[in-house]
C-alpha cells in the first residue's frame, strides 16, 4: 500500500502525531512524507530520519502561514499528478495527525479529490484491498469500524494511539520540489498568543484539579477578601499543588470543565468532551468528581490515578488506582516520593 503522510508543523515546530502517522504508513507499504511551508529543509531531513521513503516539499513564500486553499489546492495537484504520472503510482491512502489545520485541510482535498475522510482514527488495518478504521463514538463509549469506498482515502490520525517511530540519524535522502498552488482569497496577517501554550494531547503524564482544588478548609484567605476572591485564591494554591506534581513527572496540568467556568484555570487546561481529548500513559485526576463531559476526554488513558475524598464519586469507577482521601495531604506526599523516585 503506497501511503502519503502530511507532516503537519506550525513554524518549524513538528506535531509528535505526524510521526506516528509516518510509523502507521510504514506498517502499511511504503510511506511518503509531504511537507509544506517555507525553508523546511530540516522538517524534510527529520522526516527521512524518521523512515520515511520518500519526501516531497512545497517550499515557497507564499505557505509561510498556513491558509487552507493553497495548501489544499498543492496537495489535490500533487496526488493528482502521482494518478496521471505512469511512473508513478496514484496513492492509496493519505493520513495526517488529527489537529484544527488538518481536519480543514482533510476535508477541503476530499471535495478537490472526490473521495471521503475518515476523522480521528484510532486503529487501522488492511483487509484484501480495503481499509478498516477503528473510531471512537458516542463520546467514546463505543468504538466504530468504518470503510471508506473512495480512492485515495483519507484519514486524520487520533494523537499517542500509534507508536512514534525512532529517529535514525544515518537515514537520509534527497526530497523532491513539487509545483506550489498559490492562488488564495485570505491572508495572515500575524499572531497573537492569548495564552501560553498547553499541549496536552502529546503530554504522556497530566495531572489535572477540578472544584476540589479550592476546598483546603486549613487555608485561611488573606483578610479583605469576598468570598469569590478567597475561592480564587485557595483554587491557586491548589493548583500549585497539581502543578508541581506535574513538573516532577514531567507531565501537563489538565483541569475539569467545573475548574474552568469557575476561573481557575483558563480554558487550555480542559479536559473533557468540550475540551482536549486525550490519550497519556498516566492521568491523575484530583478532585474531580467524574462527570460524564469529563470522561469523555480522558477515558482512553492507559492508567487513571483518581485522588478525592468521596468515597463514592463517579470518578473511581473509571480509574485503575483510586486514592480517597484529602488532596492537600495526598498531593505533596506524593510529589516527594516521585521527587526521591527520579531525582527532580
Amino acid at each position: 500500500m503506497k501511503t502519503l503522510v502530511y507532516i503537519d508543523h506550525f513554524k518549524g515546530e513538528i506535531q509528535p502525531a505526524s510521526w506516528e502517522a509516518l510509523g502507521l504508513a510504514k506498517s502499511l507499504g511504503t510511506a511518503s512524507a509531504v511537507i509544506f511551508g517555507s525553508g523546511v529543509d530540516a522538517i524534510a531531513k527529520a522526516a527521512f530520519e524518521h523512515g520515511a521513503d520518500d519526501v516531497f516539499v512545497a517550499d515557497d513564500a507564499t505557505l509561510t502561514d498556513y491558509r487552507a486553499e493553497p495548501y489544499a489546492a498543492t496537495l489535490s495537484a500533487l496526488v493528482s499528478a502521482h494518478a496521471s504520472s505512469p511512473l508513478s503510482a496514484s496513492p492509496d491512502l493519505i493520513l495526517f495527525p488529527t489537529t484544527a489545520r488538518t481536519r480543514e485541510l482533510a476535508a477541503m482535498s476530499a471535495v478537490d479529490l472526490n473521495t471521503g475522510v475518515l476523522t480521528d482514527v484510532s486503529g487501522l488495518e488492511a483487509e484484501g484491498d480495503q481499509l478498516i478504521a477503528t473510531r471512537p463514538i458516542y463520546e467514546g463509549k463505543v468504538l466504530e469500524k468504518s470503510v471508506c469506498t473512495g480512492k485515495p482515502i483519507l484519514a486524520t490520525v487520533r494523537p499517542r494511539a500509534f507508536p512514534k517511530p525512532e529517529a535514525d540519524a544515518s537515514k537520509s535522502g534527497t526530497a523532491t520540489k513539487v509545483e506550489v498552488k498559490s492562488d488564495a482569497l485570505t491572508n495572515v496577517e500575524g499572531y497573537s498568543a492569548s495564552e501560553s501554550a498547553v499541549n496536552l494531547g502529546d503530554a504522556g503524564v497530566i495531572v489535572s484539579g477540578g472544584r476540589g482544588v479550592s476546598n483546603n478548609p486549613s487555608l485561611q484567605a488573606p483578610v479583605g477578601m469576598d468570598d469569590k476572591q478567597a475561592e480564587l485564591w485557595r483554587a491557586q494554591q491548589g493548583f500549585a499543588l497539581v502543578t508541581e506534581l506535574a513538573q516532577v513527572l514531567g507531565g501537563a496540568v489538565g483541569a475539569s470543565r467545573a475548574a474552568v467556568d469557575a476561573g481557575y484555570i483558563p480554558y487550555s487546561h480542559q479536559v473533557g468532551q468540550t475540551g482536549k481529548v486525550v490519550t497519556p500513559d498516566l492521568y491523575i485526576a484530583c478532585g474531580i468528581s467524574g462527570a460524564i463531559q469529563h470522561l469523555v476526554g480522558m477515558r482512553n488513558a492507559k492508567v487513571i490515578v483518581a485522588i478525592n475524598k468521596d468515597a463514592d464519586a463517579p470518578i473511581f469507577k473509571q480509574a485503575r488506582y483510586g486514592v480517597v482521601g484529602d488532596l492537600f495531604q495526598i498531593l505533596p506526599a506524593l510529589t516527594e516520593a516521585f521527587k526521591k523516585k527520579v531525582g527532580r
